[in-house]
């Protein structure tokens, strides 16, 4: 496959007049706030259809912005503008696949990849592959193969492999080449870690081997693009290397990948390596690395006793000025002076969001890229000239909903019924009374991962436009709060997890929130498993459940064979966190909705992908003919093209209308 690539000419001119005015104007900040108005009810597809302007980011020298940009219902175009002339150039645009994710190799040349994961997987007929362009459109180049590609360059050099990805590109960004890790090999007992790491340059496609241990999948590289630390997963054991320019690879530390963490995160322009470590704390932090004692330092940089913090470096000029992480929000927390004052200034000219602020790497420009985002706007990118002290729109990311009345979001705190504490998101109508409203109690997927954070998200917008409370409690086992609440988890499938759930219900009743006769619970995956034993556990608190992709009897995990389930997740994971397919026989089925089902008489729906290799069709379907004999009130859709999750717009509008008449049908009104 060939996909169509037009010149830069021909797409310039076809969207400069729809681009210039975005920005035409300078705006301060006081007439760029987003004014909240009673609206009538919005299309599902105006929640859940791909963004329309997203991804904008700075040349290394300031002068130039990138972005995504959708006009109607095209596919995404890379677009380049100059913030001198704010002229835009369309430097990449295919006829039937989005440009995905984009980087600047320097300060001419980009390179992307195809965002093939937004087809449903019985249509994908391309993979990611990678381009590279410049900034004006040309010298186009396809560096890795897509399916079936037949692509000629103009010379001989070959495409690199089809699981070819970015892995970073120069911290100088002056050169012309990048760094990609190739999957050499998938298999079903260790999965995608036959990796290797390659310098490639992007303008004749040429490229070499770096020296890098086989097994890892997470590398760090220090200032002057030597590859120094890497971070391997095998066996149920985490292995850190590390090594010095030029000499062989040592290991640094081995240890239980479920006891313990530590990965390297960034070396910086003086050497000293960063880690993400819990060095004997309950939470994760970041620390500097000890090279006399191979180990972590004391004293942690970052640290917060309430969420594990993964943080990541903001560079200029090769020095690290703040670090950004997620608390209950993203947030930027700078060292250095300057770039503190710039961000108090801009928080204080728009309150009401939070605002990411960059420049570019080596940047004399007065440019300042700005996005904004809070729970009730999906977000807007402004650009700032510090000279001028103006605010131009560059961008918004929804702009059907600019000025829409959308739901506040509040981080919250409930204690379980064994008195852990139980974080969790608490998403209000707009324009409601805030008492006793219908509820959903929306479990999250993994489960061992964080559920939320704090801002704008579509299918709780979707929800709470259709007059819904949705709580989103962070349960015991979910990542991010601690190592405490994650092990309070392990093997509590359909136990303490699902009390939490039902605690937050029963909390949400208590403050007054709740109608305790119009509550529902609802998930996808681990969440859609949730939501089926909910219905067994607790059917006099929960009127209906909705579950998607979901998980419906713990041992298909081990014995289903058409499924991306590792031997590695099965041997040193899963006995572990949810229980030993022999050892824990009894207690699997104890709390497997399949083997309850005959308990299950509440209203249900539930869909799934006939191509989900991460919870195969078969867990529906075995769900689907068990409930069938008892309860009359089972409805089900499948989507033959579709995976783990629904990413085609048709199949996903199709869903989530199904869920609004399922949820008039059995809880808008009072029994």
């Amino acid at each position: 496959m060939n996909p169509s690539f037009r010149t830069w000419r021909q797409r310039a001119l076809q969207l400069a007049a729809t681009l210039l005015p975005l920005w035409a104007v300078a705006q301060t900040p006081q007439t760029v706030k987003t004014t909240e108005t009673t609206r009538a009810t919005l299309p599902v597809e105006a929640f859940f259809k791909e963004p329309q302007f997203a991804d904008a980011t700075l040349s290394p020298d300031g002068q130039k912005v990138a972005f995504k940009l959708r006009v109607k219902d095209s596919r995404a175009k890379l677009v380049v503008m100059d913030l001198a002339t704010q002229t835009p150039t369309v430097v990449a645009s295919f006829q039937h696949e989005s440009v995905g994710l984009f980087a600047w190799v320097n300060n001419q040349r980009l390179v992307f990849n195809l965002a093939a994961w937004l087809k449903p997987a019985g249509q994908r007929d391309i993979n990611a592959g990678l381009f590279a362009v410049d900034a004006n459109g040309e010298r186009y180049r396809q560096l890795a193969e897509t399916i079936g590609s037949r692509v000629k360059n103009g010379d001989e050099t070959k495409l690199l492999p089809q699981w070819t990805q970015l892995l970073r590109t120069s911290t100088r960004q002056t050169g012309d080449d990048i760094w990609v890790t190739v999957t050499e090999a998938y298999d079903k007992k260790f999965g995608a870690d036959y990796n290797r790491v390659r310098k490639l340059n992007t303008v004749n496609g040429r490229w070499e081997d770096v020296d890098a241990p086989q097994h890892t999948t997470h590398w760090v590289f220090d200032a002057q693009d030597e590859l120094r630390a890497a971070t391997e997963s095998r066996d149920g054991q985490l292995k850190m290397w590390l090594r010095e320019p030029g000499q062989p690879w040592k290991t640094a530390a081995t240890m239980d990948a479920l006891a313990r963490t530590l990965y390297p995160t960034h070396m910086d322009a003086q050497g000293q390596l960063y880690v993400i470590s819990d060095q004997g704390q309950n939470t994760v932090g970041l620390y500097t690395w000890n090279f006399e004692t191979n180990n972590p330092s004391d004293k942690p940089v970052l640290h917060s006793q309430s969420f594990d913090l993964y943080p990541r470096p903001v560079v200029r000029d090769g020095q690290v000025q703040g670090w950004r992480y997620t608390v209950d929000a993203p947030v930027t927390q700078w060292f250095h002076p300057p770039a503190q004052a710039l961000q108090d200034a801009i928080d204080k000219a728009l309150p009401h969001t939070v605002n990411v602020l960059s420049t570019g790497v080596s940047s004399a420009s007065p440019h300042v890229l700005v996005h904004t985002f809070s729970d009730r706007t999906p977000g807007t990118t402004l650009v700032f000239n510090r000279d001028t002290q103006k605010f131009i729109r560059l961008g918004d990311t929804r702009p059907e909903l600019r000025g829409q009345a959308m739901a506040s979001m509040d981080f919250v705190h409930y204690s379980a019924r064994d008195g852990l504490s139980i974080p969790s998101w608490l998403s209000l109508p707009a324009g409601s009374t805030k008492k006793n409203l219908p509820l959903l109690v929306y479990a999250h997927g993994g489960p061992w991962m964080r559920g939320q954070s704090w801002g704008w998200h579509a299918d709780v917008q979707f929800l709470a436009s259709r007059g819904y409370a949705v709580l989103q409690p962070e349960f015991r086992g979910s990542a991010g709060f601690g190592r405490i609440h994650f092990i309070a988890g392990w093997k509590q499938w359909g136990q303490a997890m699902q009390n939490d759930l039902a605690d937050g219900a029963k909390w949400a009743i208590a403050q007054g929130i709740a109608d305790p006769q119009r509550i529902c619970i609802m998930g996808a995956s681990y969440g859609g498993y949730a939501a089926l034993m909910g219905l067994v556990n607790d059917p006099a608190l929960f009127r209906c459940g909705i579950n998607w992709v979901g998980v419906t009897d713990p041992q298909l995990l081990y014995s289903v064979n058409w499924s991306d389930t590792t031997d590695q997740a099965k041997t040193y994971g899963l006995p572990r966190l949810m229980g030993d397919s022999v050892k824990d026989a009894d207690m699997l089925r104890t709390y497997s909705p399949l083997h309850q089902a005959a308990r299950i008489k509440s209203p249900l729906l539930m869909a799934y992908g006939g191509k989900d290799e991460r919870v195969p069709l078969v867990h529906g379907e075995k769900m689907r003919d068990a409930l069938r004999a008892h309860n009359p009130q089972v409805e089900w859709v499948d989507y033959p093209d579709e995976g783990h999750g629904l990413v085609d717009l048709k199949a996903q509008s199709d869903f989530w209308q199904r869920v609004e008449k399922f949820l008039n049908k059995n809880l808008k009104q009072q029994p």
